[in-house]
């Protein structure tokens, strides 16, 4: 599901979000030249376990360019993002930045570590190779704007054959002011010293073909932030979740995973480490993404919904299971119920309020089931 969002108000940058509301929340940012389509091919599936929230640098896609000015830094657009997750009364977030976008998630990372969750660093660097380039490339900008640079976009950017039109086109049309203030930004940003500050899980994606942030650049922050991984992806260049979006994908959820890690110790709780033990063993890898799913999606957002309590939920999946003739899942459910505290007496009212909207037949059969697991757990006690 995607939020609408109101046409920036000239305080915080453009933004669009999807996902549940009440999914951990995750910010994307771009690269320098692009804007929210850059993650096009990512977001939309992230969205599934996450309220992700992409945004647009000043001056490109529909951020306004008046945010910034010449002389900006790196921690004038952090601060941008600051005040943007403020808005949306987000605390605390994960964040994934590209190029320019992933050196704001680094100084985030480093002066505001109770902002961020989880940190993933995509085709970037912690410097970019000293000022004088970019200085050079913002006098060039202000002098003749972007469309020549525009045009050379594709060769900096993909892999030789492949390109975005609608990334070059962001190119080509951003606000060529605010653009050379990101250059600015760039030329001033070096942040090697402070890498060893960052405590946040830190995830830093390479792309191999990368001639902007070689794979070098990335290692370095790897080797610098403790227990930070590496992924270097083959065939990509520097916009590697336009080029590659299945292998940032797939890097990213696995760093994110947080909600399967959380969901898999609730699915425990609730039915028990045997019933889950014997889950993972038959786990084959036909099996494997659709036990993902269920840790992620069902245990890792639904059940840790704090809107219910596990009482509340156990109340309606057992209603659920009788409804659709769930029989061998109702059993599982019933101990789950005595788990999350439903008494043997709570558990029959439930059971008789499905005969009268489920019907008498699945009541009957469901009496039973609880009947045999009751009993069960009696003996064992």
């Amino acid at each position: 599901m995607t939020t609408p969002t109101p046409r920036p108000d000239g305080k915080v940058p453009h933004h669009r979000a999807e996902g549940p509301a009440t999914a951990p929340p995750l910010l994307l940012a771009p690269s320098l030249g692009t804007s929210t389509a850059l993650w096009d091919k990512v977001a939309p599936e992230l969205s599934v376990t996450h309220r992700v929230v992409r945004w647009d640098l000043p001056g490109h896609g529909r951020s306004p360019a008046a945010l910034i000015g010449p002389g900006a830094t790196v921690a004038d657009l952090a601060a941008l993002v600051l005040a943007l997750a403020d808005s949306l009364g987000l605390d605390r977030f994960s964040y994934a930045g590209v190029s320019l976008g992933g050196a704001v998630g680094l100084h985030l990372a480093v002066h505001h570590p109770e902002r961020i969750d989880r940190l993933a660093v995509v085709c970037s660097s912690a410097h970019f190779n000293g000022p004088g380039p970019w200085r050079e490339r913002a006098a060039k900008v202000r002098a003749e704007g972007l469309d020549e640079l525009a045009r050379g976009a594709h060769a900096r950017w993909f892999t030789p054959g492949f390109t975005v039109p609608e990334l070059v086109e962001d190119h080509r049309t951003a606000d060529s002011g605010a653009y050379a203030a990101c250059c600015d930004a760039l030329a001033a940003f070096d942040i090697r010293e402070l890498l060893p500050r960052i405590v946040a899980p830190t995830l830093l994606v390479a792309g191999r073909e990368d001639p902007a942030t070689p794979p070098a650049h990335l290692r370095e922050i790897a080797d610098a932030v403790p227990g930070a991984a590496l992924v270097e992806i083959p065939g990509a260049s520097h916009l590697a979740p336009a080029e590659r979006p299945e292998a940032v994908l797939a890097a990213l959820r696995a760093h994110l995973g947080g909600d399967a890690g959380r969901g898999m110790e609730v699915r425990r709780q609730v039915l028990g480490d045997a019933h889950v033990d014997r889950a993972q063993e038959r786990q084959s890898p036909f099996t494997a993404r659709f036990q993902d799913f269920i840790s992620r999606y069902a245990w890792g957002e639904i059940w840790t919904d704090p809107t219910l309590s596990r009482r509340e939920r156990s109340m309606i999946t057992l209603t659920a299971l009788v409804a659709h003739g769930h029989y061998d899942e109702l059993a599982m459910h019933v101990r789950a119920a005595r788990r999350n505290g439903l008494s043997p007496e709570e558990i029959g009212a439930v059971l008789l309020q499905t005969a009268v909207y489920c019907g008498v037949p699945a009541a009957n059969s469901a009496f039973a089931v609880a009947q045999r697991v009751l009993a069960e757990e009696e003996a064992a006690s």
